[in-house]
């Protein structure tokens, strides 16, 4: 059985492993299921991930729910920043959410998220080491198939070291 990171790095080179990943995903997190998320690249410092068009995503005008596109936003940004960290380190948690919509949804989209070490280490790492704990704003675009602009949205994640969460984990 492979573990999280090895499955995370043979999916960014092979369609196969990516596929792996995207069913152990939908396992992982049976509240997305039904959306039909997938992630379509993984590298280690960018994801991009797929909102199909289809009916369980639809608004009231066969458009892509709101809702939708708010929660692939979140699912991107946190699945990379889990991936970028250690997990076992540090505890993440959505503190909010906010989205600007600019176009309404009717094809396939996708979300794409990219940071880097330098901002990983600005952001998160130097601010640790002298606070409990830290949230960062991360945005994220969604584009259709066509090129055109569905959304803007920016997820604040808080970040703590485990050793400084007070609340119980069952």
């Amino acid at each position: 059985m492979l573990d999280r990171a090895a499955l995370l790095e043979k999916a960014k080179t092979s369609s196969f492993y990516r596929w792996l990943l995207n069913q152990s995903l939908s396992r992982m997190i049976p509240f997305n299921k039904p959306h039909g998320f997938e992630v379509l690249e993984v590298e280690q410092y960018r994801l991009k991930t797929l909102i199909p068009y289809k009916k369980s995503n639809f608004n009231h005008i066969r458009g892509l729910h709101a809702c939708g596109l708010a929660t692939i936003s979140e699912f991107t940004t946190g699945f990379l920043l889990l991936s970028a960290l250690d997990p076992k380190k540090y505890r993440i948690i959505m503190q909010r959410i906010e989205m600007n919509y600019h176009y309404q949804g009717k094809m396939d989209a996708t979300a794409e998220f990219t940071i880097t070490e330098e901002w990983l280490q600005e952001k998160i790492m130097k601010p640790l080491q002298t606070q409990d704990a830290v949230v960062v704003p991360c945005e994220i675009k969604i584009h259709d198939t066509k090129g055109n602009h569905l959304t803007t949205g920016l997820v604040f994640w808080q970040f703590k070291d485990w050793s400084k969460v007070k609340t119980k984990v069952n």
